[in-house]
């Protein structure tokens, strides 16, 4: 995405987040009463039951949204995977009950089709299409061979893989379907400009692949580390450095510290919901004398020093009002208020200083939870006191909401006005599963101790140089 410059209120922000700011043992006593806030619990149960409910139980085809009619998003399926374990821990399921559905998932994505064809497959080289049909999980219209999506699903199915060890043959057979699944994926196919991997991959006219390469900091950390982990068809040693050495061009202190700056929160997210990177450091960040953990940390805090400063004019902005990433907005239109004009955008990434029309989305936060728990949560608190019903509703948050955006008349293309602001109609898979379980790796580091076991992850981390804490028990 390209970068605009906006002129800031950089100081006033800096000064509000080292205020906002407390201090380790400060952050450690309130951390363990916030743990059991009532507030969160109920948010994360709520999301919970969107996996639960709405994924069919005989295929987990977890669909993209809902209640709108939808495809199915192989990313979501891999939240959801990840979400059955801890339904399963806080006992809103059985663990028999998250052991059946994500047996079942796993051998529909085992022994769905794979091939070149262009229509009635799911995936092709162990990579799966972002988007699959919702009966029959063949690939949906002429959506992309995705590495990344593929990646989100691989992380869900890692997760069953470690978290299921028991002696049980239905836990046995997890294992099995997910070292099956992964071992299958083709990582070095998926470089037609080595040593940096596609984005993906099209059939149509004896194939071709996508122009674009994960080559900066986001969500494809996680991408690299499977695809240096895999027992099969790794990724040669030098291709998590490829992808770092540019990574210095994204270091800057906009609204906040020095971070690495990967405007949409999600970025931020994605990857650390499966690994824990508090403590562990490779060639870059030993060099900044930080982790990516901290870096996450940093990114939160400057979404809300920009939410202060907000150099858009847009309403509600501040310091318990923030929090910008991918997500729906209301459409795609120009539309004029208080005598200026405002572009708005229908689904889309946004984030500081790039696209930004006043459209907030609660996964923002809730993902963030782990990273800044301290302005995270307050926020989350406002936002459902602030919108109220509207927006806090029978599967937690709906994807997203635009206080700016009050007039009935424009050409919507999802959601509503409600009331004095627009809100969206539905929950998103992709933005359910990081309230999920990202709540869960705060309340109790559940997905992260359970992925520290997993020995893929840990040969992964290691051969893109990554050394100290956990990785040196």
């Amino acid at each position: 995405m390209r970068r605009r410059t906006f002129t800031t209120g950089l100081g006033a922000a800096l000064a509000l987040g080292a205020c906002a700011r407390r201090s380790a043992s400060e952050s450690a006593s309130s951390d363990a009463a916030d743990r059991e806030d009532a507030f969160i619990a109920d948010l994360q149960e709520r999301t919970f039951r969107w996996f639960w409910e709405q994924t069919p139980h005989d295929t987990g085809l977890t669909p993209d949204r809902w209640p709108t009619p939808s495809f199915s998003s192989v990313a979501a399926v891999g939240f959801g995977l990840t979400a059955y374990g801890v339904g399963a821990e806080r006992g809103w399921i059985t663990r028999a009950q998250a052991l059946e559905r994500t047996l079942n998932t796993l051998r529909f994505f085992r022994n769905a089709p794979q091939g070149d064809a262009a229509a009635g497959i799911i995936g092709h080289r162990g990579f799966f299409y972002h988007f699959l049909e919702a009966q029959s999980g063949h690939r949906f219209g002429r959506t992309e061979l995705s590495s990344i999506d593929t990646t989100l699903l691989l992380g869900g199915a890692l997760f069953a893989q470690s978290y299921f060890d028991g002696a049980d043959p239905d836990e046995a057979e997890v294992r099995h379907l997910a070292g099956e699944i992964y071992g299958r994926v083709e990582w070095p196919w998926m470089r037609p400009r080595a040593p940096l991997v596609s984005m993906g991959w099209h059939p149509e006219n004896g194939g071709a692949f996508i122009p674009h390469d994960w080559d900066q900091y986001n969500e494809a950390a996680l991408l690299y580390i499977l695809a240096l982990g895999s027992p099969t068809h790794p990724l040669p040693d030098n291709a998590w450095e490829a992808c770092a050495s540019r990574f210095e061009r994204q270091w800057g202190a906009r609204w906040g510290e020095p971070h690495l700056q990967f405007a949409p929160l999600f970025g931020h997210q994605f990857s650390h919901l499966w690994i824990d990177f508090r403590d562990i450091r490779d060639r870059f960040m030993q060099g900044k004398n930080s982790d990516y953990f901290e870096n996450s940390r940093r990114a939160t805090y400057a979404q809300q020093a920009y939410a202060v400063d907000n150099p858009g004019g847009f309403r509600d902005y501040g310091e318990t009002i923030f929090g910008l990433t991918a997500c729906d907005g209301p459409g795609d239109f120009v539309h004029q208020i208080d005598g200026r004009p405002h572009q708005f955008f229908s689904y889309s990434a946004r984030g500081p200083g790039e696209r930004d029309d006043g459209t907030l989305a609660p996964t923002a936060l809730g993902g963030s939870i782990p990273f800044a728990p301290e302005i995270t949560i307050p926020a989350l608190k406002e936002m459902r006191r602030r919108y109220g019903d509207a927006l806090y509703t029978r599967y937690g948050f709906l994807d997203s909401v635009n206080p700016t955006l009050r007039d009935a008349s424009v050409p919507l293309l999802h959601g509503r006005i409600a009331g004095d602001m627009w809100v969206n109609g539905d929950y998103l898979g992709i933005d359910q599963g990081p309230i999920v379980c990202m709540i869960e790796n705060w309340r109790s580091g559940l997905i992260w101790n359970v992925m520290r076991r997993n020995a893929h992850i840990r040969r992964g981390l290691e051969r893109a140089g990554f050394t100290g804490g956990w990785l040196a028990g």
